[in-house]
């Protein structure tokens, strides 16, 4: 029941942030379902794609009714996004829990230094994207759906919504101002997470009642972040987040940090057939029969 409470508090956290920030705060769902919730990492992962979807469509909503949401280049970079993350929930039964978990902590470190930089060189959003290069293509639409596909394959495997590879890629690939890219990207997030959701369906056990209770915490959370956000300035809070999510990032390595110790001990095991030979006439000679 403890526990049960602790998760609940951390998903409302979850939606704070996200109301506060815009994005980020959707990466920590699954961190908590493994770590907190002691849930499976496929099965974490499949529910975290439920949270981050439904999370990401509410947050559509204002997006929409301000005229922020391009439904026709969603339906575009989206149709590749979708097809990745069914194509990544399935790839995702040929590899192990534990490595999708690395790949989780790797992408959270990517996502928290492009976090940390932002905060500290600009605070105007146009010039987040002097982070990323310049396209340089005469088909740009056709990058925009190679990026869509990795990034949705990413999202299948991991959980992850990919916002912040989406938004410069519909800015820059995409010609889409800003504030448009970021409703856009939420509505393609949404989309893709039922897509690697349905990948994984009928494939892994599933608390329902869980995926509820975190999708009610996390919404009421958004409430509350969103009131705070009057008060705080968001560039103020990404860099400590940022930093918070390299901490997080750091636990899940060490938490399988077995991976990395068994490959050395197994490159240790494998010796020459000559240093296999000396080694047995050392030991006959010590313990004679």
């Amino acid at each position: 029941m403890v526990t049960w409470i602790i998760g609940l508090i951390l998903a409302a956290g979850i939606g704070i942030s996200l109301g506060l920030m815009g994005g980020g705060g959707s990466v920590l769902a699954l961190p908590i379902l493994v770590y907190v919730m002691g849930v499976e990492a496929k099965s974490a992962i499949a529910m975290t794609l439920v949270i981050v979807g439904t999370v990401s469509l509410i947050g559509v909503i204002p997006h929409w009714r301000r005229g922020n949401v391009n439904f026709k280049k969603a339906f575009m970079f989206g149709a590749a996004t979708m097809l990745g993350a069914f194509l990544g929930a399935k790839l995702a039964f040929f590899v192990s829990g534990t490595f999708q978990l690395i790949l989780f902590a790797v992408m959270m470190m990517i996502a928290a230094g492009f976090m940390i930089r932002k905060s500290s060189k600009s605070t105007k959003p146009d010039h987040d994207l002097q982070y990323y290069p310049a396209p340089v293509c005469k088909y740009c639409w056709l990058w925009m759906l190679t990026e869509g596909l990795g990034v949705g394959v990413l999202t299948g495997l991991v959980g992850v919504g990919g916002g912040f590879a989406i938004v410069p890629a519909l800015v820059l690939l995409g010609n889409t101002p800003m504030k448009e890219a970021v409703g856009t990207s939420l509505l393609i997030i949404a989309c893709n997470s039922v897509a690697g959701f349905l990948g994984y369906l009928g494939q892994v056990p599933l608390d329902w009642g869980l995926m509820g209770s975190f999708i009610v915490a996390a919404s009421v959370g958004i409430l509350g972040g969103a009131y705070l956000a009057q008060y705080v300035k968001a560039q103020q809070l990404q860099k400590i987040f940022g930093y918070f999510l390299i901490t997080v990032a750091a636990f899940i390595l060490f938490q399988n940090r077995q991976v990395f110790t068994s490959q050395q001990s197994q490159t240790e095991s494998r010796e020459k057939p000559g240093e296999q030979m000396i080694k047995s006439r050392v030991a006959a000679v010590n313990y004679p029969v």
